[in-house]
């Protein structure tokens, strides 16, 4: 997702973008110090999301992955959690995975109650699963819905905090 976001955030070319992933939240909480700590660019800004999933405490979460960044010293990385999972941000968009998955007739539901705050939602994933009939798979989906996700929406608190932050990172300047 965020490999077709970031681009679009920042269409002049003028910040690159090099991607991390981790095998899972435990892979991310075992590793991230180090590979953090193994990056040497002074310039270099780090974006941290992980999905909030059933813990109720995303505030705990949160906290434990800055404590990481700061004993990494890398304290200004930027730490989002998405309530309760990546999928929220696709939900708050239905166009978005109407066009994405090529799927007709999404966008008209934006409107139900549970699409205008998918923050809420018990699982995402399996709303969105159930919405697209199997057709929404976790990396492919997530490829194909992020060229089109609206970086304006608001629908999904946590995807406004994650573009805000990312805005608010790309711009401060090393002192």
């Amino acid at each position: 997702m965020l490999r077709a976001v970031l681009p679009r955030l920042f269409p002049d070319g003028e910040v690159q973008f090099r991607y991390i992933p981790f095998q899972g939240k435990q892979d991310l909480e075992r590793q991230l110090v180090r590979r953090l700590r193994g990056y040497a660019n002074p310039k270099a800004r780090f974006v941290i999301i992980r999905d909030q999933d059933a813990n109720p405490n995303c505030k705990e979460i949160k906290r434990r992955l800055v404590d990481l960044c700061i004993q990494a010293g890398k304290p200004d990385a930027l730490v989002r959690i998405a309530c309760k999972e990546v999928e929220s941000f696709y939900l708050a968009d239905l166009n978005a995975v109407e066009l994405g998955l090529d799927i007709k007739g999404l966008a008209k539901q934006q409107q139900s109650k549970k699409f205008r705050a998918p923050d809420y939602l018990g699982s995402p994933a399996k709303e969105l699963g159930t919405l697209t009939h199997g057709k929404y798979q976790k990396v492919g989906g997530s490829r194909q819905i992020g060229k089109y996700l609206d970086i304006a929406n608001v629908r999904s608190e946590s995807f406004r905090q994650l573009i805000t932050g990312i805005c608010r990172l790309a711009t401060f300047e090393n002192t």
